[in-house]
């Protein structure tokens, strides 16, 4: 049995790869008068390996990893990284921010199968419930934040945003049922450089390289943000949530990222305070901490034991 401690720890890991992700939608449009969203995620990678890279020589770990390993890294890479940013990024291109929101809770229903089905994880009726609430929250902000319902229209960009999430929850249990014998911060060092060669090409073509001269220091800041906090540490948090969780239950805090994205558009962006919205991200917590119920109860026993 998992100890608490780990499953609170793990939790908190997945909380705030889901907290940058949530900004990263913010950071990412006050960039785009400047640079194409592709030469963003070029940029993203490269300097988010490079950190990545950094961090391991702090703590002197070591970079060689077993050639059997190699296919697992490079297909975690292209999944993880290329693919998924790849469609997102042209998704967005003909749909709008709200569909894809919307669209991104279907992930966690597809984990949930997957990891049924690969990882023999059990579903139940309190994570079905859970997972019904919190995806009628994520309606309530995405939809509310738009000013218009949610249009349903099969597109190029519904089909490849719904291709997206599929392949995140693939992603996530490869990523969970590889168990690949390294720490999470060296698997996903190889995963951005993977990334990074992948999306190289569509800077070349784009020549993004010509534009970051005219960046302004608040640019480079949400540049340098998105690199470091969404690419870096976001997806190294996320495989070390997955080393202790099941992939269903770290799957469910994708449903926290339009709230996160609703209350830094307010902070940041100075968007309109929508009462339905606040109501939807209850929802969704609602919903998260039913799924996740099981830390609830073991959290208040820990205060209870600590408190005189």
């Amino acid at each position: 049995m998992v100890p608490f401690r780990s499953k609170l720890t793990a939790s908190l890991y997945a909380l705030l790869s889901i907290s940058f992700w949530g900004v990263s939608f913010v950071s990412a449009k006050a960039l785009l008068d400047k640079l194409d969203p592709y030469s963003i995620l070029v940029f993203r990678f490269g300097l988010g390996a490079l950190f990545l890279l950094m961090i391991l020589m702090l703590q002197g770990s070591r970079l060689r990893i077993s050639i059997g390993y190699i296919p697992h890294l490079v297909v975690l890479g292209i999944l993880g990284i290329f693919v998924h940013q790849v469609l997102q990024a042209t998704a967005l291109l003909t749909i709008s921010a709200s569909s894809a929101g919307w669209l991104i809770s279907f992930s966690p229903i597809f984990t949930v199968i997957l990891s049924g089905l690969f990882l023999h994880e059990k579903m139940n009726v309190k994570k079905a419930a859970g997972m019904l609430i919190a995806v009628t929250g994520v309606f309530m902000v995405t939809t509310t934040r738009s000013g218009h319902s949610f249009e349903f229209s099969m597109n190029i960009g519904f089909i490849l945003m719904i291709l997206s999430t599929l392949n995140w929850a693939v992603y996530s249990i490869l990523l969970k049922k590889m168990r690949i014998p390294y720490p999470a911060v060296v698997v996903t060092f190889y995963m951005s450089l993977t990334g990074f060669v992948l999306t190289l090409p569509f800077l070349i073509r784009n020549r993004g390289w010509e534009s970051l001269p005219l960046l302004s220091q608040t640019e480079w800041a949400n540049l340098l943000f998105l690199a470091i906090f969404v690419s870096g540490i976001g997806y190294w948090y996320w495989g070390k949530a997955l080393e202790v969780l099941d992939a269903s239950k770290v799957s469910i805090f994708l449903y926290l990222e339009p709230l996160v994205t609703l209350i830094f558009a307010i902070i940041l962006l100075h968007e309109k305070f929508i009462l339905i919205s606040a109501i939807g991200g209850i929802i969704i917590i609602i919903g998260v901490i039913i799924v996740n119920g099981g830390l609830v109860p073991m959290l208040l026993r820990f205060f209870l034991k600590k408190s005189p």
